[in-house]
């Protein structure tokens, strides 16, 4: 979409349209020039696009539902020419209201300190040191969230700047912050620099600015420095007792945290294959130290992805290895909120343990109350626990913690299930919709969408969303609803098992 919006702004020909095709396929590189049938398919999708258009298959739809601020129109299957099989193909177009559609709105300012922290530049010569640039700003985004008298904007939507040219200001606005933290990683060998300003995001005056240089074992107090000096800039009256809570090290080994950062990199891409990478570089971290709580957290938050994914294989054997792996991660890290989350939440999305994950997530945002993904799993998990008014306020600020998340969609479905099992049926289809900008064939939403339209007498409507939902999720039926969402009040599950009986849905 920006490449298309440079070559209309460079072009000297007003009427110039470019059409666009993109696939996701493996390539052969003969002299620069590329061959193959990834290729192909590209011409043929390029083919089929609109002037001025862009068309991506499956594959790439796929691949970046929910990371990109865009939205996918269906165009069902397509006979590609010299192509053997129909490939499904998708028109993409920005995402109203989105981040890449240049959004100006301004969220209110919170009455309390408010930060974002953007990803640091890796100034590293070797390229595949990104992901530990990321690592030493999530570490520093976790640091500053421990703080009850800071607002700290979640890592998941400072992210999303990242590889951008940033106006601080423009910034501000959208994710509703008073100060930007912005920086550099540099790690060469053994030695490592941190660079970090502080900006006041309304002004654009630079608050404080330095440069941290260590060695490799001195990361973690170097992560330290940086988080104290920007709190004593921005907030001098905090309790040093906080200050020193913020002062966690993670783990011992080095190694065991590089391994965990890799695996963190992975867990975010969102993929079956990046799972596999995530869960197999966790267990490296846990093999190099057994004490490392995040570690086993983020192991057991894996395989919660997975069935929240339908990535499962063998579901007995991965249900017993996440609830070993929770019940450890809550022994070895009980005053750590990263692993207390985890756990809570594997522990009630794949055991169906509701009572233990909620108070885990609980004791989670006593510790860090900043914690976007904390109070989006508590979201879910009170819609659970048939406490619907509770998972909308929690849903809610989610949502204002983290404003661009890749799973912004996610959260906006928790909505709209806690309206359906409130009885607010209009505000459940409109928080459906919602979800489903971001991924049409999201099956959670479609749920809802189906049996709110339904419950309002809107049964066409209701009946075309139940053909996506069948499509989406053929083995649906009323039988078996309740292995899809587990809850806990019989009431609930009436209201949707009616809804979705009334939009079609078979016993």
């Amino acid at each position: 979409m920006a490449l298309q919006d440079a070559l209309t702004k460079q072009s000297t020909t007003k009427d110039l349209q470019v059409r666009i095709g993109i696939h996701l396929g493996d390539v052969v590189d003969k002299g620069g020039d590329l061959f193959g049938t990834a290729v192909n398919i590209a011409a043929r999708l390029e083919g089929i696009a609109q002037p001025g258009g862009i068309v991506v298959s499956a594959a790439v739809r796929d691949a970046i539902a929910g990371k990109l601020g865009a939205a996918f129109t269906e165009l069902g299957l397509q006979a590609l020419k010299n192509i053997e099989e129909p490939l499904r193909a998708y028109a993409i177009s920005p995402k109203a209201g989105s981040l890449s559609s240049g959004r100006k709105e301004a969220l209110p300012l919170p009455t309390k300190p408010s930060i974002a922290v953007l990803p640091f530049d890796d100034l590293s010569s070797d390229r595949d040191q990104e992901y530990f640039a990321d690592g030493v700003v999530e570490e520093i985004i976790t640091a500053l969230s421990r703080f009850r008298g800071l607002f700290v904007i979640a890592r998941n939507s400072s992210f999303a700047y990242k590889g951008r040219a940033v106006d601080v200001k423009q910034v501000g606005r959208e994710l509703g912050v008073r100060y930007i933290l912005e920086g550099s990683v540099r790690k060469a060998a053994s030695r490592v620099r941190i660079s970090g300003q502080l900006i006041d995001a309304a002004t654009g005056a630079h608050l404080w600015a330095d440069r941290f240089d260590g060695s490799l074992e001195d990361v973690f107090d170097l992560q330290d420095q940086v988080t104290s000096r920007v709190v004593g800039a921005i907030a001098p009256k905090l309790e040093l007792a906080e200050i020193e809570r913020a002062r966690r090290k993670l783990t011992e080994s080095l190694d065991a945290y590089d391994y965990y950062l890799r695996g963190f990199a992975a867990f975010h891409q969102w993929t079956p294959e990046a799972n596999n990478e995530a869960l197999s570089l966790f267990y490296k971290a846990i093999e190099l130290d057994p004490l490392f709580a995040s570690a086993f957290g983020m192991a057991a938050r894996s395989y919660a992805q997975r069935k929240a994914s339908g990535w499962v294989i063998d579901r007995d054997k991965e249900l017993r290895e996440t609830v070993r792996l929770a019940r450890r991660a809550v022994e070895l890290g009980r005053d750590d909120a990263v692993p207390l989350l985890a756990a809570g939440w594997a522990l009630a999305s794949v055991a169906g343990d509701l009572d233990t994950g909620a108070a885990l997530i609980d004791r989670a945002l006593v510790l860090n109350p900043n914690l976007a993904t904390a109070w989006h799993c508590s979201g879910w998990t009170r819609v659970l626990l048939g406490e619907p008014e509770i998972a909308i306020e929690h849903s809610t600020r989610a949502m204002r913690l983290s404003p661009f998340d890749p799973l912004l969609n996610r959260m906006q479905c928790a909505l709209a299930t806690a309206h359906l099992f409130a009885g607010r049926y209009d505000e459940a289809s409109l928080w459906a919709e919602k979800a489903l900008q971001d991924q049409e064939t999201y099956a959670a939403a479609l749920r809802v969408l189906s049996a709110s339209r339904a419950l309002t007498g809107r049964l066409k409507e209701a009946q075309k969303a139940m053909e996506r939902l069948r499509q989406v999720d053929p083995t649906l039926c009323l039988s078996n609803i309740d292995e899809r969402l587990a809850l806990r009040r019989p009431e609930d599950l009436d209201v949707l098992s009616e809804g979705l009986r009334k939009a079609g849905l078979p016993e």
